[in-house]
């Protein structure tokens, strides 16, 4: 005897419920490393950093785009952005080697690289709650055997084929701080170590050159990463691209036998499609609004406690992908996200609601905070005032006599004076709320602290 679980046999007959039921639990748990399988695809149409459709920063693999303010609200390629922070976006190819990236010296400015695997799992610490040093850092494949550079300060390694790499850098709302970041932003860079001469670059990323966004700068919803008719066509490579970790041999040779069959029946191949399209509706669709996945905090508020490092909880992993995908690490940040007052009613711009911080009952932590307001499709929603979220960056956020801070979210626009500087605009129909809390302290993360009711005003 081995001990090792013996596969099931190929050619043995399935019938059409058993493979729409494993096609379904396959399509969960695959649907985040397919969703990175095909980025990986387009960024490796680019031939060097750029916007694309003028927005979105990208670089072909083994590289990255950086902004130098806040990201726009055309933006598609990824759900849930933030408006606190200059956004790079890159990816990693392992079957290209190793990568360079640069960590400039931030001084007290909150900073933080996330990198994740093809599981969208990290495989880095970087970032001002690590205490990282300014220097040259290496993101390797586990299989590379290479000489490190001198110069290198640390190499992390990822297993999977693809990566993806996303510098955030704090940036207060006012024109100062816009002039004082980008000096820094433009030190960031990452490059495949072939072009390593031993000396940091300096980039103007003020001129990154824009290329056609498609479908990252354009309709509603994000882009389609996950096309559920090719789901099971795509899926054999993406098994080869992501090792099987200690635990999961039985979960890949099952649906590797699965596979199998699809390969040698036709009618199977079109059961399992099937079964994908019903799944990217269902089973997976509805994982993509936030009172349906994570931790039930209070006042209907939800939140995880994972992010970035899933392991074995495949249902958070597809369901934060789903709904918004590269959450950071609970170290780097924790998210609450809520779709309902607290009556329990959707959340809808046809009223006006409050969320009031009491006196010295903000978030605790040491990075910053702000709570962002999105539309249905988990995207900014276009206003005049360019305002999506209120948070540290603002410097302009009426407190009342008490100490304490009222928030606004209402469709009708506030023009008061104690309301105005306060005041989320939100579409005439649904919406939703997600706070963030960058480097939060222990409250944030034991559940001691929670964020207040968001309560029907009008």
């Amino acid at each position: 005897m081995t001990g090792v679980i013996a596969a099931p046999l190929d050619g043995t007959k399935v019938t059409d419920d058993y493979v729409r039921s494993l096609g379904r639990i396959a399509y969960l748990w695959g649907w985040p490393l397919v969703n990175m399988h095909n980025r990986l695809s387009l960024m490796a149409g680019l031939t060097e950093p750029a916007l694309l459709g003028g927005v979105v920063p990208a670089g072909p693999p083994g590289s990255i785009g950086m902004l130098h303010d806040y990201i726009r609200p055309e933006e598609r390629i990824v759900a849930c952005p933030n408006q606190d922070v200059a956004y790079g976006f890159g990816v990693l190819d392992a079957q290209l080697g190793p990568a360079v990236i640069q960590v400039p010296d931030f001084g007290d400015r909150f900073w933080v690289y996330q990198v994740v695997d093809q599981r969208t799992d990290s495989f880095v610490e970087l970032g001002a709650m690590y205490g990282t040093e300014p220097g040259l850092y290496l993101l390797a494949p586990s299989t590379w055997d290479g000489k490190v550079p001198d110069e290198i300060r640390r190499v992390f390694h990822f297993d999977t084929r693809v990566g993806v790499v996303i510098p955030r850098v704090f940036l207060d709302d006012t024109p100062e701080d816009r002039s004082a970041v980008l000096p820094l932003v433009n030190q960031i860079g990452m490059y495949p170590l072939t072009e390593f001469t031993g000396s940091p670059r300096t980039y103007d990323w003020t001129s990154i050159p824009t290329v056609g966004g498609g479908s990252s700068t354009s309709g509603q919803q994000e882009t389609q990463w996950v096309d559920p008719t090719r789901f099971f066509d795509v899926l054999p490579d993406v098994l080869a691209e992501v090792p099987a970790r200690p635990g999961e041999e039985a979960m890949y040779a099952w649906i590797t036998s699965l596979l199998t069959a699809a390969a040698a029946d036709d009618h199977v191949a079109d059961v399992l499609r099937e079964s994908a399209v019903d799944s990217n509706t269902t089973l997976v669709g509805e994982l993509f609004q936030f009172r349906n996945i994570g931790l039930p905090s209070a006042h209907h508020w939800t939140t995880q406690r994972n992010g970035a490092g899933f392991g074995g909880d495949y249902l958070s992993r597809t369901a934060m992908a789903k709904a918004n995908i590269f959450v950071n690490t609970p170290r780097e940040t924790a998210y609450f996200y809520q779709d309902l007052d607290a009556d329990g009613r959707r959340l809808n711009g046809g009223h006006r609601y409050s969320i009031t911080f009491p006196a010295g009952q903000l978030p605790p932590l040491q990075g910053f905070w702000s709570l962002t307001l999105y539309n249905e499709h988990h995207f900014f929603h276009a206003n005049d005032l360019d305002r999506f979220s209120l948070g540290t960056k603002n410097k302009d956020l009426h407190y009342e006599a008490d100490g304490s801070l009222t928030l606004i979210a209402s469709a009708e626009p506030q023009t008061g004076p104690a309301t105005h500087s306060n005041w989320l605009p939100a579409p005439v129909g649904d919406f939703s709320l997600y706070l963030r809390a960058y480097w939060p302290d222990a409250p944030v993360l034991d559940g001691t602290w929670t964020p207040p009711p968001v309560l029907q005003t009008a």
